[in-house]
């Protein structure tokens, strides 16, 4: 596990940083200039990117998140995306992310954190679980 990195949260000027990592995730995403549009729609209904970065200062994983409020779970960080570079697996940056997540979900005073994962990703599984995740309901959707 790498102690060398840093925790930063990117803003409009530096969305397109995040492009390769999260298209290891999103591999529909077909440009850096699409990515960071959608980003940017996104930004309109509360979505935050943070990024984990290496000792050389470049981005190695990312999250994207969201504070929402419902009936189901209250207030609450919902995580709508969490990925890694396949060069930077395995040296704690999913971790430090998600633990950042969680301080942040603390500050806001959320009642918890939530995720979605499919079900072919059973290594990111195992680091939800180990994280303290827990798997409550399953997830069910409709494509019109």
């Amino acid at each position: 596990m790498i102690t060398d990195m840093t925790i930063t949260e990117l803003n409009d000027e530096n969305t397109a940083l995040a492009y390769e990592a999260m298209r290891e995730l999103r591999p529909h995403l077909t440009s850096e200039d699409a990515f960071v549009a959608a980003v940017r729609t996104q930004r309109k209904e509360g979505y935050r990117l943070v990024a984990s970065l290496d000792a050389a200062g470049q981005v190695a994983a990312v999250a994207g998140f969201r504070h929402l409020t419902n009936l189901y779970a209250g207030s609450h960080l919902y995580v709508d995306d969490l990925s890694t570079l396949p060069s930077a697996r395995r040296q704690g940056h999913a971790s430090a992310l998600l633990s950042w997540v969680d301080d942040e979900a603390r500050r806001l005073c959320c009642t918890g954190v939530h995720l979605d994962s499919g079900t072919q990703r059973h290594h990111a599984h195992r680091l939800y679980l180990g994280s303290g995740y827990v798997i409550p309901a399953l997830h069910f959707s409709k494509a019109l």
